[in-house]
């Protein structure tokens, strides 16, 4: 499905089969020289096909077509290495790009959920099951890297980046400040809270998130162009409503634990969760993965701030509320 949203400047629904998230927003912006695509889904073939089949009905040519990747993840960076030519730049943030530089695989993330409780038995299945690890990109292109305030120009738009850590170390929202719309990756979603989660003690990513979002609040946008589901208008007001989200949050895991010290993944197992399933048992095991994921990144973020503190029982971390 096509849509024009202003002149020369498209969205493209990529279908992500079997997810929750259900499409992809991919942007695609004409120009007289070159266009440039926002993202661009999943490696595999339902993506790909989606993605070609749009690009041959807005006559694109990906020979004079660039990319800008708001974030790491497959879903928006998987079929980077499908569509990139040899004319092409792919713009991308430097942290993002650090981890790709740094990736030793992913025993780290797998030894950390075990530390965190995710059944050990269950790990490598956890693994397979995830998308980021079953349609990632086959490789990395040469990667152009933009960082805060640098400028992207195209098909007569002149759109800033805006560095939104959270989400990802490194995600990248653009801002275009003559029509006020903004790009918002998965930095800013409508109908769904965007998942934030943590697999590493050196990392804050939740409190990044709501410094990120105090950042693009004042921001003249009028229209949102967000990764999955709705674009929409209401942009100050859903910023609003994503922190007390993370403030209910916050304090539902200080109510759990409160009941006796769980691990991460014992907290994930009792918070509330917007999916249609009727126990926890019955959550698939990537959304086991995903919620554990987020259930971290809220304790982590308790942590820090002296609310909640830990102890380690041999391979396994429990937390406790020392309020």
């Amino acid at each position: 499905m096509i849509e024009e949203i202003l002149p020369d400047l498209f969205r493209i629904k990529i279908p992500l089969p079997k997810n929750p998230l259900k499409y992809l927003n991919s942007y695609v912006i004409k120009g007289s020289e070159r266009n440039m695509i926002i993202d661009t889904g999943l490696n595999r073939k339902e993506c790909l096909e989606a993605m070609l089949d749009g690009l041959r009905e807005l006559k694109v040519d990906l020979k004079k077509t660039d990319l800008f990747i708001t974030h790491l993840h497959a879903d928006h960076f998987g079929l980077v290495s499908k569509l990139v030519t040899n004319g092409s730049k792919t713009y991308f943030n430097r942290p993002d790009t650090e981890i790709i530089e740094a990736w030793g695989g992913w025993e780290p993330m797998i030894e950390y959920a075990g530390l965190m409780g995710f059944p050990r038995n269950e790990l490598r299945n956890a693994l397979e099951s995830h998308p980021g690890y079953r349609f990632r990109s086959d490789w990395v292109p040469e990667l152009s890297i933009l960082g805060d305030d640098d400028t992207v120009e195209v098909g007569g738009y002149l759109f800033k980046c805006v560095e939104t850590p959270g989400h990802t170390r490194g995600h990248t929202c653009l801002y275009e400040a003559s029509e006020k719309i903004f790009v918002a990756g998965d930095h800013i979603l409508n109908d769904i809270t965007p998942n934030i989660q943590c697999w590493s003690d050196h990392e804050n990513p939740l409190k990044d998130y709501l410094a990120s979002l105090d950042k693009v609040y004042g921001l003249d946008v009028d229209l949102v162009l967000p990764g999955h589901r709705r674009l929409f208008r209401n942009y100050r007001e859903r910023i609003g409503e994503l922190k007390r989200h993370h403030s209910q949050r916050v304090e539902e895991v200080l109510k759990i634990l409160k009941r006796g010290p769980k691990n991460g993944f014992q907290v994930a197992s009792e918070m509330t969760w917007d999916i249609s399933y009727d126990s926890w048992d019955q959550f698939p095991l990537a959304q086991k993965w995903f919620a554990t994921g987020e259930a971290i990144s809220h304790l982590r973020y308790l942590e820090e701030k002296g609310s909640v503190s830990r102890v380690t029982e041999g391979e396994e971390v429990r937390f406790l509320s020392t309020k």
